[in-house]
């Protein structure tokens, strides 16, 4: 009889680490080596690859992270552990608390108190994403649109602050650009990430909620069909097409477009419906259609707006096959398609 063999799970390595390079410095006769030494906070992650930040000159994780094998982590990095205990863990619970306490003073209004909070955070890492994020919004919700101006300008150069971990952050800021009137802010905001995140729906609906603030309703029809085509269930998107639908405010030239689109809407709902009345496995629950109803206000609201979605053609813009098993997201929980991709909450069309 063989006995089971348990095995517990192996801690990930987490701490400071220092590597080393050797440089050469000068020219000819004077030429000489010099060591260069640098310090890391290190994550092990669970794919077995190493995420390492620099620390800065304040010994806080600061800049952007990378990612390395675990044979070069090991060939390459040296443990330090004295160095985490006197300096780095203080310091990075001191930046800590003091981002708490901004945070806040910020919910319960007290902007400026917020504000020199912030700024503490910033002394010790002028690159934190919550410290950025936090003192820009601050500035917006005060209405200082030039110095909040310039958190935008540190911000939109922080590959970070485009961060899975920052969406809130990210989300609340971008809504504060345009109700501030920051459109072309808020526009180079949102086409900055979506750069880095190319197949985001919601993203896509927030850029064409800033445009049609902008009074580009070309490229704010073309981003909301893009995000419809992406996540032909997405609330917020629908009720925004419908919206534009029944304005009239849809040029001749993407009626047929839209059109296609509104039937594409249509079927992902009736797809939704039919999977809701399947019996669910082991038991379960099956989930509710996510975008029930939607038909009916699309046929409505096209009926009015003088498009046709029967009268959709087979194939053109936006009348790819609806995607499977995308449920309706709302305006604030949608969820990132893949490890590591952004997902930003998306206004609805009267921006609230």
């Amino acid at each position: 009889m063989t006995t089971p063999v348990h095995t517990e799970k192996r801690e990930l390595i987490s701490g400071v680490f220092s590597s080393q390079e050797v440089k050469k410095v000068g020219t000819g006769t004077t030429t000489r080596r010099s060591i260069q030494k640098a310090f890391w906070f290190c994550q092990e992650q669970d794919d077995g690859q190493f995420e390492v930040q620099p620390l800065n000159v304040n010994y806080v994780p600061s800049g952007p992270k990378k990612k390395v094998s675990r044979e070069q982590f090991l060939a390459s990095f040296s443990p330090e552990p004295e160095l985490y205990v006197t300096s780095v863990f203080p310091k990075m619970r001191e930046v800590n608390k003091t981002l708490a306490r901004a945070e806040r003073h910020r919910a319960n209004g007290e902007l400026y108190s917020a504000e020199m909070e912030f700024g503490n955070a910033l002394k010790v890492d002028e690159e934190n994403i919550r410290a950025n994020f936090g003192l820009g919004i601050t500035y917006l919700e005060r209405g200082e649109t030039n110095k909040a101006d310039n958190i935008f300008e540190r911000l939109v150069k922080l590959e970070a602050a485009f961060d899975h971990e920052h969406k809130h952050l990210f989300n609340e800021f971008g809504i504060n650009l345009r109700k501030n009137g920051m459109i072309d802010q808020a526009l180079t905001y949102y086409e900055r990430a979506l750069e880095l995140s190319p197949h985001d729906e919601n993203l896509l609906h927030n850029l064409a909620r800033a445009y049609l603030e902008k009074k580009d309703l070309d490229k704010a029809l073309d981003f909301l069909l893009r995000s419809l085509d992406m996540n032909p269930t997405i609330e917020s998107s629908i009720k925004f097409l419908l919206w534009l639908v029944s304005k009239k405010m849809v040029p001749e030239e993407k009626k047929a477009s839209v059109a296609a689109m509104l039937q594409k809407i249509k079927q992902a709902a009736a797809g939704g419906a039919a999977t809701a009345k399947a019996p669910a496995p082991d038991g379960a629950q099956a989930a509710p259609a996510a975008a029930q109803g939607a038909p009916a206000g699309a046929q409505g609201a096209s009926a009015a707006g003088g498009i046709s979605a029967q009268a959709a053609p087979a194939s053109g813009p936006g009348s790819g096959p609806a995607a499977a098993g995308n449920p309706a997201q709302g305006a604030a929980s949608a969820t990132p398609r893949g490890a590591g991709q952004i997902s930003f909450g998306a206004p609805t069309p009267e921006g609230k």
